[in-house]
């Protein structure tokens, strides 16, 4: 479904992404981890042009991209196929969060606002907060705002769902409620791709794991193949 080919980014002197390549499968979840500093953010922010690769191919969904020169059509017609949830949720502080998750519907996808409320009311009720739909995020927790982040997401039904570490920011007691979301999402066979520092997390949940270092792909594989039997030292290492 999704494919990056010989991915490279640069900031300055410093080489952050040497080479990616992997590929995602439809109906799956991807889980990357590795230390902080691998490079694991920029190559998500890199697949949903929030950062632009220095070169590098990504095939999706019969799209074929030159990251490095994706002209705007290109790259509005992957963004609407793909859903991004951020670390610190980067709700808009002057919007209620009906309107956070309306936002995207009726500004990307052109959505008429009443059939736009109606699927985001139905997304907030899937993530457990209905009855929040007209706070604003100031009046929210983190997990809440978070999981207003994730209903905007979804609301938008793309192909793919990218997470960059979303419990990161949130206090361990949040974290629960955040996680318990994407659990249910993968349930329904979402296909996602998510960074996450939460080791348990990850083996519970992703049907492929990618462990990278120092902008490299060091290992991957199943979740039962890299947690319990790694076969680089460095991912026993990270693991241990």
């Amino acid at each position: 479904m999704l494919k990056i080919s010989n991915l490279y980014k640069s900031f300055g002197n410093t080489e952050v992404l040497k080479g990616i390549s992997l590929q995602v499968q439809k109906g799956k979840v991807t889980a990357i981890i590795g230390p902080s500093g691998a490079g694991k953010t920029t190559l998500l922010r890199c697949m949903n042009f929030l950062e632009t690769a220095d070169s590098g191919q990504m095939d999706f969904d019969g799209i074929h991209v030159d990251l490095s020169r994706v002209h705007k059509k290109t790259m509005l017609q992957i963004r609407r196929k793909t859903g991004f949830v951020f670390q610190n949720y980067n709700l808009f502080a002057n919007k209620t969060a009906l309107e956070n998750v309306m936002e995207g519907l009726v500004v990307v996808k052109r959505i008429p606002k009443n059939q736009a409320s109606e699927i985001a009311l139905a997304a907030l009720e899937k993530v457990g907060l209905l009855d929040r739909a007209d706070y604003y995020p100031s009046s929210l927790s983190g997990g809440q705002q978070q999981r207003v982040g994730i209903a905007r997401a979804f609301a938008l039904e793309p192909d793919v769902i990218l997470f960059d570490e979303p419990t990161s920011a949130l206090d361990p007691e949040l974290t629960g409620e955040v996680l318990s979301v994407i659990r249910k999402l993968a349930s329904e066979g979402i296909t996602m791709v998510i960074v996450t520092h939460e080791m348990q997390f990850a083996r519970e949940i992703a049907d492929h794991v990618i462990f990278m270092e120092a902008g490299q792909i060091v290992e991957e594989g199943s979740a039962e193949k890299i947690f319990d039997s790694p076969e680089q030292e460095r991912t026993k290492k990270f693991l241990q």
